[in-house]
């Protein structure tokens, strides 16, 4: 859809469009038709999370389409874990997109963040780290949450940790990502009273097992309520903060009985 239904209902009331183009927009079939499948229009107004492509593996003559597409109707696009190949696709119009190449994430319009929700602080353990977490900054930031960074704080230099303790009542939600141990969110859990999002990565010497080793200590923390991601699953962390964040707004936002 090109407008989300609550702005298309306003500008219904406004008198700025017809009843005939609203029931049109309402009925039409919500999947759109790709070469590379079926993007859900209506997925944003049911779960508040916008359809988003997973960049890896996808064919870049189809990907580059999709933009094209998105761009000519000045839509949102959002594509994680970029590849080159992808980007080459699309060499001639990345002047006109959003790259962040750290996060290996691509979009066609960058939101202003919504200060009304709580700040989302992404925590990193080390440096290997650092590429999950922006993933999670990023996709946080273009779900339009105010987000925070604390990188480089491992558990293999407590003191570095210990510094940064003052900043946690900045943050609503925190995403801790780690690879090796995988004991950092562990730490933060038993210190914070913010809900604490895991996200194990695939940092570390053979026997962390591409990740499991970390993913097996976040399950079996010893801080209750800490949610875990799967390996390296930044994106999927900044979208259950976003809906923290969005169940948050709309409780405030409900009246008081």
């Amino acid at each position: 859809m090109s407008e989300d239904i609550n702005t298309l209902l306003r500008r219904f009331k406004a008198g700025e469009v017809s009843e005939d183009e609203v029931v049109q927009r309402m009925v039409r079939e919500p999947f759109e038709k790709h070469m590379i499948g079926r993007f859900d229009q209506h997925r944003e107004a049911r779960t508040g999370i916008p359809e988003v492509i997973f960049g890896e593996g996808k064919d870049p003559r189809d990907v580059r389409a999709i933009f094209l597409d998105y761009m000519e109707r000045g839509e949102q696009l959002i594509a994680t874990r970029v590849t080159p190949e992808l980007l080459e696709a699309l060499s001639d119009k990345l002047d006109a997109l959003h790259h962040y190449a750290d996060a290996r994430i691509l979009c066609t319009r960058q939101p202003e963040p919504d200060h009304t929700r709580q700040t989302v602080m992404v925590i990193s353990a080390g440096a290997l780290d650092r590429r999950v977490a922006e993933e999670a900054c990023v996709s946080a930031a273009l779900l339009k949450n105010p987000v925070e960074r604390v990188f480089d704080v491992g558990v293999a230099g407590l003191n570095r940790f210990a510094v940064e303790l003052d900043r946690f009542d900045n943050a609503g939600i925190i995403i801790v990502c780690a690879g090796m141990d995988g004991a950092l969110p562990s730490i933060v859990g038993g210190l914070a009273r913010q809900p604490v999002i895991a996200v194990p990565t695939s940092v570390g010497y053979g026997a962390s097992f591409g990740g499991v080793a970390p993913l097996l200590s976040m399950l079996n923390s010893c801080s209750p309520g800490t949610a875990v991601m799967n390996i390296d699953n930044g994106f999927g962390a900044a979208v259950l903060a976003t809906k923290i964040n969005q169940l948050a707004s709309r409780a405030a936002a409900s009246p008081k009985g």
